[in-house]
């Protein structure tokens, strides 16, 4: 599966794109969001940069920031967590009601988890020598529930995306049809985090500025590394999970997850 099919986002799923995320675990949709509104979100993630790094904040909600530097040296926020509780354009991003045709991929008891797992997450990626985040090995975000001591629930994440990629730009890589594997398989067939190589059944997600992807939680993905320097590499990245289950939302007083006390490992 070297390319796949992209779709556009109506008021209803169609069977189309309902079977095609059963099949492959993923999907991606078409301009979601305007080029302007994808501009005025990169601004106000700036406001909120500038607030977190005079203020010096280190965790949201028990979430770790990831923090990094610009190709200019200066000093960046490269992950960040529950982005939609400090700053009113991404808390009013995740009430679009297109989100809730996007909730039928669960079904009954879908919700868009603004204020559990680690919220809305924006990430900035830039490859430079000094950057601190340019890739991510392979995971399943489903590892999540089992680090919490809780049975494996649905989970999906929702990417919108604020650039247009081409291959050497890095980005999402996911391995079709994963999502329906053993637990033992979504445990074992990678090492978490640590590899980073490329897979030959991997798919490149290449999206436009303003497109919006959808994978499964339980699918393997990696975010590869940008073969280009520079302005160039610089793509952000948002993430909101859409989850079933009990509702387990943070607050303040959160402890830290075991595995996010590691997050500094992790490119």
């Amino acid at each position: 599966m070297s390319s796949y099919k992209k779709f556009t986002l109506g008021e209803h799923l169609t069977s189309e794109q309902q079977l095609f995320f059963n099949e492959h675990g993923f999907i991606h949709f078409k301009n979601f969001i305007k080029p302007q509104t994808v501009q005025n979100i990169i601004d106000a993630s700036k406001q909120v940069q500038q607030q977190w790094l005079k203020n010096v904040v280190s965790k949201v909600n028990g979430v770790p920031i990831k923090y990094g530097k610009d190709l200019d040296g200066s000093d960046i926020v490269q992950r960040f967590a529950f982005i939609n509780q400090h700053h009113d354009l991404f808390s009013g991003l995740a009430d679009d009601p297109r989100f809730e045709t996007l909730l039928q991929l669960i079904g009954p008891g879908a919700r868009l988890g603004t204020s559990e797992k680690d919220g809305m997450v924006l990430n900035h990626y830039v490859n430079s020598s000094q950057s601190a985040f340019t890739k991510m090995g392979w995971h399943t975000d489903g590892l999540r529930d089992i680090f919490h001591g809780s049975r494996l629930n649905p989970m999906l994440n929702v990417g919108i995306h604020l650039n247009t990629l081409q291959p050497e730009h890095g980005g999402l890589r996911v391995l079709p049809g994963t999502h329906r594997q053993s637990l033992y398989q979504m445990l074992f067939r990678k090492k978490y985090f640590l590899d980073n190589n490329a897979d030959e059944r991997e798919v490149a997600i290449i999206p436009e500025a303003g497109d919006l992807t959808i994978h499964d939680g339980r699918l393997w993905h990696r975010v590869a590394q940008s073969t280009v320097i520079g302005e160039q590499s610089r793509r952000r990245v948002i993430y909101i999970p859409i989850i079933a289950g009990k509702f387990e939302p943070k607050h303040a007083s959160s402890p830290t997850v075991f595995y996010q006390k590691f997050a500094g490992l992790v490119k």
